[in-house]
């Protein structure tokens, strides 16, 4: 499919590129993409939960009461799970929540990821641009110029640069990663993908693999 290339006011530069069928044409894969989403947010977690269980909790050992004759159940230690204060039955431990996808499955969902934000006519190719020193401004009036001002967006650089990485840190609906930090996660949680035209190649060369 061929887009557009716009210029960083938003510009039409009269030059359009073809994008991979293979990568942004496909049929998508609703299962693989789940799979890559639950991967990402699993690897979020930090899985430092705990509760103290029966054997962990502060208290005497001594037998609350005697065994027979009060008329009520028998109950041998205050840290009794059925006691308030006591341990907790089964409680939450330190784990880790991460699990184990193979590396084709993944290139399939940020292949399927893609195909989605094409689909919805979604991704806006733009040249290559940079800022002389760090400036948000300047930044925000890029977004301004590609109506994205009050969208949620992805800027996909070809590689590190600093500068446009640094004007954009402040804004929470923007943001600016290179092509090797894309994640299926990121593209989908983001209204429009801004591909600056270093990442395209990159982005088709690791995924046709």
């Amino acid at each position: 499919m061929e887009v557009k290339v716009l210029d960083f006011n938003g510009k039409d530069t009269g030059r359009k590129v073809q994008l991979s069928d293979s990568v942004f044409a496909i049929e998508p894969n609703n299962h693989a993409v789940y799979l890559d989403v639950k991967q990402y947010l699993a690897n979020q977690r930090q899985g430092t939960h705990k509760a103290k269980e029966r054997a962990e909790v502060t208290g005497s050992t001594r037998k609350i009461k005697k065994q027979k004759g009060t008329g009520t159940a028998r109950a041998g230690s205050v840290k009794n799970p059925l006691f308030k204060g006591g341990g907790t039955v089964f409680g939450p431990r330190p784990r880790s929540y991460s699990f184990k996808l193979n590396k084709g499955l993944k290139r399939l969902a940020r292949k399927s990821a893609f195909s989605i934000k094409a689909k919805e006519s979604n991704i806006i190719v733009l040249e290559d641009f940079n800022f002389d020193a760090p400036n948000t401004k300047n930044f925000i009036n890029v977004l301004k110029a590609l109506g994205l001002e009050n969208k949620k967006s992805l800027f996909v650089l070809g590689e590190s640069n600093k500068n446009v990485y640094l004007s954009s840190r402040n804004l929470k609906a923007s943001n600016v990663v290179t092509s090797s930090e894309l994640s299926t996660y990121a593209i989908l949680n983001t209204n429009n993908l801004v591909l600056l035209e270093g990442s395209l190649e990159l982005i088709e060369e690791n995924l046709s693999k």
